[in-house]
């Protein structure tokens, strides 16, 4: 029995190797992402914290893997940020297609939080 997200590539005719090519682009660390992990480091140092405060998030560095692919295909339970991940490639996917992101819930059913 395949699991919904499986469904969902197959119907939405996403290759899953697309997913992860898509995912390793959104997720790579670039020369913004490095400098923010500095100031937060220099702003740790240094006991300011209202630097901190100010910083937008960095790009996690860690993208989709084959394997988190081929849990989510046979529905073995994932991470939260393993599930955002895929999530966050998919609707990239999506959108290059024009086709309407979707919501967590829609490709893991049972979550309750939507993104």
């Amino acid at each position: 029995m395949p699991s919904t997200f499986e469904e969902f590539l197959k119907t939405k005719s996403i290759d899953p190797r697309r997913v992860i090519a898509t995912s390793s682009k959104l997720e790579k660390l670039r020369r913004e992402d490095r400098s923010i992990k500095l100031a937060q480091r220099k702003a740790r140092k240094s006991e300011d914290k209202k630097k901190d405060d100010k910083l937008k998030k960095p790009r996690s560095g860690r993208p989709v893997t084959q394997r988190a692919i081929d849990a989510a295909m046979t529905g073995k339970p994932l991470s939260g940020p393993t599930k955002q991940r895929i999530l966050r490639a998919v609707n990239q996917i999506l959108t290059q297609k024009k086709q309407e992101p979707v919501t967590l819930p829609a490709l893991f059913p049972g979550e309750k939080k939507a993104a």
